[in-house]
Formats: structure tokens, sequence, C-alpha cells
């Protein structure tokens, strides 16, 4: 387990001092995959820094198991910041070494014996989709490819934690899901606990069990992902959850219209239809969607119910662990 007690950062500026983190307080459970989410300046890299002992804050503490990580000098700080790899969107790579080199050298440096190193990059590529890139050197590979090339290289030590800022900064498309897929494998296959800090609340949704929001160096939200999202006027809800656009006239149609939000297989698949049988009623969806929070759907609806019955089936569908909100009057659109 990671935890963050209190933790304060600061940097000289011109005029005052520039506060990056302002007593920062949350736990990163041992096996999960955290997402730390925020804009530009608003203190995740050097959070980051901080949990991968490359800064010391000014007040708090950042613990490793338990550790305090703040007592720590010398060799035994040295040990201690290898059981944290380390990967961003600067990771460089060594030209002149192949795929397969640029993992191995870590292990190179610590003496790892050839026949073990050779396994163990082998395992790694195997991981991050590389296996038939082995022999190829960075020059030929497109920028995902050597991202991940970067994660194979900060897992062969075989850290306890991987500490991922911005690992899809500058990639899109195939390319930024490959490195999520490869972070994923990380934690999934090799037990490891992941941080990943982003501006992308893409992230969040594709592969973060957990998430902290940060806006100023404060985190202002945090827990985990799926509770977050029972409340629609939540920051990460706001951030990852479908829009809703529907006007007054289509809503004026039915007896109600209410916002709901539906969260695993069979609420999405089946409550609704559920509803408008057991009650008698007509139930539409008039605006949102559906998306996935990793593996899981969720679906958020403005719904039109029409019937005697309809403030019941209301209810029951609450009663079953949906949330359902009326909107105000109006034009909607609840940015996504």
């Amino acid at each position: 387990m990671i935890t963050l007690e209190n933790l304060t950062k600061s940097f000289p500026g011109d005029a005052a001092p520039v506060h990056a983190l302002r007593d920062v307080n949350f736990d990163i459970n041992a096996g999960s995959l955290y997402g730390v989410v925020g804009a530009a300046g608003s203190g995740k890299s050097t959070l980051a820094r901080c949990v991968a002992l490359q800064e010391r804050p000014d007040r708090g503490v950042v613990r490793l198991d338990g550790l305090n990580t703040g007592t720590l000098d010398g060799r035994r700080l040295r040990e201690i910041r290898r059981q944290v790899g380390i990967v961003d969107s600067r990771a460089s790579l060594q030209p002149e070494r192949t795929v397969a080199g640029n993992v191995a050298s870590p292990l190179e440096q610590l003496g790892v014996e050839g026949p073990r190193r050779r396994t163990r990059v082998g395992n790694l590529l195997d991981l991050v989709g590389l296996t038939q890139r082995g022999g190829q050197h960075p020059a030929e590979l497109n920028p995902g490819q050597r991202r991940r090339v970067a994660v194979a290289k900060a897992l062969a030590t075989s850290p306890a934690v991987l500490l991922a800022d911005d690992p899809t900064a500058g990639l899109t498309g195939d390319d930024a899901a490959g490195v999520l897929t490869a972070l994923d494998r990380a934690r999934a296959e090799l037990g490891l606990t992941v941080l990943v800090t982003t501006p992308d609340a893409g992230v969040v949704r594709r592969i973060c069990d957990d998430v902290a929001v940060l806006e100023d160096g404060k985190v202002v939200e945090n827990g985990n992902v799926l509770s977050l999202l029972v409340d629609p006027s939540s920051r990460t809800a706001q951030a990852v959850l479908p829009a809703i656009e529907t006007t007054r006239a289509q809503s004026a149609r039915y007896d109600r219209a209410v916002d709901v939000v539906l969260i695993g297989f069979a609420s999405v698949g089946a409550l609704l239809p559920e509803a408008a049988t057991r009650f008698g009623i007509d139930i539409a969806t008039i605006g949102g969607g559906l998306t996935r929070i990793g593996d899981t759907p969720v679906g958020r609806f403005r719904i039109g119910l029409r019937g005697e019955q309809a403030d019941g089936a209301l209810a029951w569908i609450a009663e079953r662990g949906a949330h359902v909100t009326h909107p105000v009057s109006g034009p909607q659109g609840v940015a996504a």
C-alpha cells in the first residue's frame, strides 16, 4: 500500500513560492490501478516525483507498505527507489541498442546472468505485446511501441510499484490504447500496484480502479471510480459519463422525465425494461448513452415515463441501485 499523508511541496517563484501540492492525503491499495487526474499545473508530476522518491516534500509523508520514506537516505533510500519503476512521456531509449537490449539494460547493471536475463526480457516483451520486435531498434518502431518498450524496461527489475506519469502524452488511438493495455496487464499478471497520472479522464475510464482529482495542488475528489459515478454531480462522473442533450419539447411528451445512471450488465441490460413491464408503463430513452469503465458497462440516460405508476417505477429502479435525478427544465446539455 502507498499512503500519502499531508503531502505538501512548493518551489521558488519570481515573487512568491509556487505551491505544487497542498496537504494531499489518500491511500493506494496494493495491487490496484490508481489514477491521479488533473489539468496542467495541478501538481500531478510533482506528486509522481514524490512517490518515486525523486523529490522530498516540504511537509508530510510518503509511506510504502507502512515505511516512512522520509527517514531514508543513502543506501537504504537507493534500495527502496528500486522498488518503484518509472515510465513517462520523456522516457528515452538507447538508439544503438535493440528493443531487447534496452529492456535488458537495467538487469545488466544489476549483474543478472545471461540466461535469467534473457528469460525476463522475453516475458516482458510478451507482456507489452512486442515479442516480434525484440531484434529491432527504437527508430524502427512507432511512438506507441517505443512507449511500451519503456514500460517493459521499467518493469525489468521487478518493482513492487509502477509509476506512469502521463504515459499516453502525444499518443492517439491504437498507440495510446496499447500503452494502457500494457499497464493493465502489468497490474493483473505481475501483481503490481500501478499509479497513473494523467490529464485525460479517458485513461481513468479505460483502466483505473480508483481516482484522485487534483486542482491547484489539492485533492478535490477521490475514491473508487464506479462509486463516484453513482453521483452524476461528481467531477469524475461529469468527466467520464456520456453527455445528455435533449430539449424541453422531447421531455414534454412524457409524464415524467428523469436522468438515471445504471452500472453493471444487469442494470444496463434489464432494469428499465423490467420496470416498464412490472409497473405497466412506457419508458423511453430520450438522451444519453453507454460507456465502459474498465470491463463494466455504465449508462447515463434521460428517460421519459408515461403511465399512472411512473413514480412507483422510479422508486423501484432507485431501490435497485440506479441513481435517479430530475433535470432542470429547458434545453439540456451536460458535457462528457
